[in-house]
């Protein structure tokens, strides 16, 4: 009776280590992504790299590998890494495009999403930089990945907004773009380990310059960021609203108001934003496509009612902010460590810099 018990006992052992080799805890399997394109990035726990795939109308989960024991220290800094990454793509720098930066904590090496050519037809591409400087392709052949498809997005003409920004959240990922909905601005949550994406929560917000409630504009970039102890997404529009959302109110189905806490000025798109803590305070860095970087102080953010009312004449209100002159052609920003960011920028003879510069 003892032998038999003994020879369960390590047969169920034995089935449970091969159903756990089968079916990591992180959803993950070993394969090849499917990407149709590769836009938005952010980073979970683990060197876990998530990629907003619009043309695909997919979120892909990447197992990067790349998790030593210690981050890497230190500036990166490439000049002309467009004709870099040509190069290594065997295309030229006016062929291929760069579409997001996000920086591995857990490495501190850093990514760039890239488009070989141009159009829907593009091929994507996932490049790490690491602290040296020296770019390598990722190879996405048999890469342990998953995938959550993305309910009703947006079609034609407007399908690279199907997914305009993207970030990890305590165990979800936030993905912000529209959809094909009534209110088509929307927020969607996906569980990691990847389930179904939920239906998305469509989100409508005040836009003073404008003087109007608006649900058809998108997010175009958005940071996770805590006010008074609640989890908050801080999203920044086109034309230029800041407005703050509680996680906790985007819920599945729902269509919730956001709280307009600035007004940064018409004829503007934002680009990018990081949040960081400098002597003590709390900031918010914008890069944009025509106001250049914009640094504001979310001291107050808590107390802030809202902005109802119309802003004319392209002006200002709400958070105040001030412009970063030594930042001139920022087109992209992610947080290198707890005192500098690294950044590409757009040079006045055209090329593209990626550079580490000292948080302001």
């Amino acid at each position: 009776m003892f032998r038999k018990t003994s020879w369960a006992l390590a047969a169920l052992v034995l089935t449970a280590g091969v159903l756990s080799a089968a079916e990591p805890a992180n959803g993950l399997k070993k394969g090849k992504p499917d990407l149709k394109s590769a836009g938005q990035l952010a980073f979970g726990p683990d060197g876990i790299l998530f990629i907003g795939d619009a043309q695909g109308a997919a979120i892909f989960a990447i197992d990067t590998g790349d998790k030593p024991d210690k981050p890497a220290s230190g500036p990166i800094k490439i000049s002309k890494i467009d004709e870099q990454l040509a190069a290594l793509l065997g295309t030229t720098a006016k062929d291929l495009l760069i579409n997001d930066l996000a920086v591995n904590p857990a490495s501190g090496n850093a990514y760039l999403s890239v488009s070989r050519g141009k159009g829907p037809d593009a091929a994507p591409v996932i490049v790490r930089v690491d602290r040296s400087g020296k770019p390598a392709v990722l190879s996405l052949d048999n890469i342990p990945f998953a995938k959550a498809a993305i309910r009703n997005p947006t079609e034609g003409k407007q399908r690279q907004d199907a997914i305009t920004n993207l970030a990890y959240v305590k165990g979800r990922v936030f993905v912000a773009g529209l959809s094909n909905e009534q209110f088509a601005s929307t927020l969607r949550s996906i569980p990691f380990p990847f389930t179904e994406a939920d239906k998305g929560t469509s989100v409508e917000i005040y836009h003073g310059a404008h003087g109007k409630f608006e649900t058809n504009s998108p997010v175009r970039t958005f940071v996770p960021y805590d006010i008074a102890g609640q989890a908050h997404l801080l999203a920044a529009y086109t034309c230029t609203p800041l407005v703050k959302f509680p996680i906790d109110d985007l819920q599945p189905g729902k269509h919730v108001k956001g709280t307009t806490v600035a007004e940064l000025g018409n004829r503007n798109r934002p680009l990018d934003m990081i949040t960081y803590q400098k002597n003590g305070k709390d900031y918010v860095l914008i890069a944009n496509n025509s106001r250049g970087v914009m640094k504001l102080s979310t001291e107050g953010i808590d107390k802030i009612t809202g902005i109802t009312e119309p802003v004319k004449g392209g002006g200002t209100a709400g958070l105040k902010y001030e412009t970063v002159e030594s930042l001139k052609g920022v087109q992209q920003l992610a947080k290198l460590d707890k005192d500098n960011a690294l950044v590409l920028i757009r040079t006045e003879d055209g090329a593209l810099n990626l550079e580490t510069v000292a948080l302001p």
